[in-house]
């Protein structure tokens, strides 16, 4: 079943559409950190640029490259720090279309079937901020087991298998039920969400692949869901 259904949502990644939405993801991820880059440039020569001022009030000639060094490490720690948040900022902005990407899934898979709901506005940016959370958490948590060798790259799979299968699992199944059936649809197939959420976590530790990471993993659950005895309910 998780077989059959990680082949769907690859095919259904592909997908025109499909990559119609990724860009459109990609796009507005990009620009969010532009915008991020920009401000914390600004604050960092604001916040130094009076700070060496105080320090060296005369300012002799040899503090010119003081500050030209300070900025260039803070270029390259900001560079750094920048990639690592393009997966939980694509994270964030994916949120918002993942109703898009699964009514996209239900029309061409599923075309018989009754289509699901999608979310309210409000409701689909509080989901976006979660799998912002989730990401964000798994990632810090597995990143302090990574200390210890040979937990590292299991604890990094088992945390984030179990936060992304449960919010991915849950947003997939509220499209056919109310939000207390959905969770009782995953807390009853708890162990079969907990690999698929396994599968979602190793597309996440591919580098690059992985900002697709929330288009697969709505396409997977939507099939998952739908091979399950109450998912066309």
């Amino acid at each position: 079943m998780l077989i059959a259904a990680a082949r769907e949502a690859l095919k259904d990644l592909i997908d025109p559409k499909m990559r119609g939405i990724l860009w459109k993801v990609l796009g507005l991820s990009l620009l969010c950190l532009i915008a991020l880059w920009v401000a914390i440039r600004t604050l960092f020569l604001w916040l130094a640029v009076p700070w060496l001022a105080q320090l060296f009030p005369t300012m002799p000639e040899w503090t010119g490259w003081i500050t030209f060094v300070l900025l260039i490490l803070a270029a390259v720690g900001l560079a750094l720090g920048l990639a690592l948040l393009m997966a939980p900022v694509s994270a964030f902005v994916a949120g918002i279309f993942l109703d898009e990407a699964a009514e996209h899934v239900e029309r061409n898979d599923y075309p018989y079937d009754l289509p699901g709901k999608a979310m309210p506005v409000i409701q689909s940016l509080v989901l976006a901020v979660k799998f912002l959370g989730v990401v964000i958490v798994g990632n810090i948590f597995a990143l302090f087991l990574l200390l210890i060798p040979g937990v590292n790259l299991v604890a990094f799979l088992i945390v984030n298998g179990y936060l992304l299968g449960r919010e991915f699992f849950e947003f997939a199944a509220m499209r056919f039920m109310p939000p207390e059936k959905a969770r009782a649809l995953r807390q009853k197939y708890g162990f079969r969400v907990f690999l698929a959420g396994l599968v979602i976590a190793g597309f996440v530790a591919i580098p690059i692949v992985n900002l697709a990471t929330p288009l697969f993993a709505a396409a997977f659950m939507i099939h998952i869901v739908k091979r399950l005895p109450v998912g066309s309910a």
